[in-house]
């Protein structure tokens, strides 16, 4: 169970969360928010597309949008996103659906998947399939209302 619990139905396609902290910009490295899953021990590092204008500490809505190397169809394992703190590096889970050029997955969280392979398309993966891929560093958050 979600805490707290949802009153109002979501995209399963949109992830809820929680924003952690927002790091700002330096001379080398990209800003970047920490958004953390609730009931999961979850702290992604993404970069957001727009102004985020969420309090600390309060509910945040939005998409996350990697680029995959490969997709790979997996019999085995479960749903996860590795590392838990941290930038995403490889994502496991299954198939929600195919959207705007990428494959929803969820992972644990809904993360959508923007395959980088010219031979893939994400009408070539069915729903509920089990997939994983390593993904590229870039990882972004579009809030969402």
């Amino acid at each position: 169970m979600i805490t707290p619990a949802p009153t109002t139905k979501i995209d399963p396609a949109i992830v809820r969360g929680i924003l952690s902290e927002i790091v700002p910009p330096t001379a080398t490295k990209p800003g970047y928010i920490k958004v953390s899953v609730p009931n999961t021990s979850y702290e992604l590092h993404l970069r957001p597309t727009a102004e985020i204008a969420t309090p600390l500490g309060k509910r945040i809505l939005g998409v996350i949008r990697v680029e995959a190397r490969r997709i790979d169809a997996t019999g085995t394992g479960g749903k996860f996103v590795e590392p838990v703190f941290g930038r995403p590096r490889r994502v496991q889970g299954t198939v929600i659906r195919a959207e705007g050029g990428a494959v929803v997955v969820d992972a644990g969280v809904p993360i959508h998947l923007v395959p980088t392979d010219a031979r893939q398309r994400p009408e070539q993966f069915q729903l509920g399939q089990m997939v994983g891929c390593d993904v590229l560093d870039g990882a972004t958050f579009t809030p969402r209302t």
